[in-house]
């Protein structure tokens, strides 16, 4: 018993590191016109959620609105379950990403599949 309890506290620990490493500012890739975003990912309850913290080159009045929600980690550094907009397209994406290194790709895709995107975020801080 003592061994399972010390096994599931070690899960505990590993997941909330991985939660940790994702948390901070991101940016987005830079558009063609010259715009990126730096998003502010967090925890949300029990899920990791993300802000748009600044916006250049682009749409200032979309600053402070969720970009990302409902992220559960996965473990090893994956997150998935949840949801991510597109401001480019006004869509809403279902959506997944992973710690990379010091980077963060991040996906989502529509129509069961058929249609993804994704992006690789660099830390900001």
């Amino acid at each position: 018993m003592k061994q399972f309890i010390l096994g599931a506290a070690l899960a505990l620990a590993a997941g909330a590191a991985h939660a940790e490493g994702v948390n901070g500012t991101w940016q987005t890739e830079t558009s063609d016109k010259g715009a990126y975003l730096h998003v502010d990912i967090g925890p949300c309850g029990d899920k990791v959620c993300g802000v748009i913290a600044k916006v250049v080159n682009g749409d200032e009045s979309i600053t402070g609105k969720n970009i990302i929600w409902d992220m559960s980690d996965q473990g090893g550094g994956a997150f998935g379950g949840g949801q991510i907009w597109a401001p480019d397209t006004d869509k809403t994406y279902k959506s997944k990403m992973s710690l990379e290194g010091n980077g963060l790709k991040v996906s989502g895709c529509v129509l069961g599949g058929v249609i993804c995107r994704s992006q690789n975020w660099a830390r900001v801080n």
